[in-house]
């Protein structure tokens, strides 16, 4: 019983947290929200491939080939398919294929 409570109310606040800006600003999108909703995702994106480059050594063995080979393949996929998940996985794939077996 007391499990249910607890997921109704964070069913019920994770809800209201949704939908809540739809109410408030009923259709009426201010311009810096537009503004922002063109500029973050390319910025996101940008700093999560930094964060996950940050630590490629590239004076020792591999020297980042593996990273470089799977971000390869990833822009490939992505300038190809036009599919994230597609390129995210593969890529990932390759990755791991790269450090366990190969290097």
């Amino acid at each position: 019983m007391k499990a249910a409570v607890l997921v109704a109310v964070m069913a019920l606040v994770t809800m209201l947290t949704r939908f809540l800006p739809f109410v408030v600003l009923r259709g009426k999108t201010p311009p810096y929200i537009t503004y922002l909703g063109r500029v973050l995702p390319p910025a996101i994106i940008g700093m999560l491939v930094i964060y996950c480059l940050k630590d490629v050594t590239l004076t020792a063995f591999p020297f980042g080939l593996p990273e470089l080979i799977a971000t390869a393949c990833v822009v490939g996929i992505q300038v190809w398919k036009r599919n994230s998940v597609l390129s995210i996985l593969l890529g990932t794939v390759i990755y791991m294929v790269m450090v366990q077996v190969v290097f």
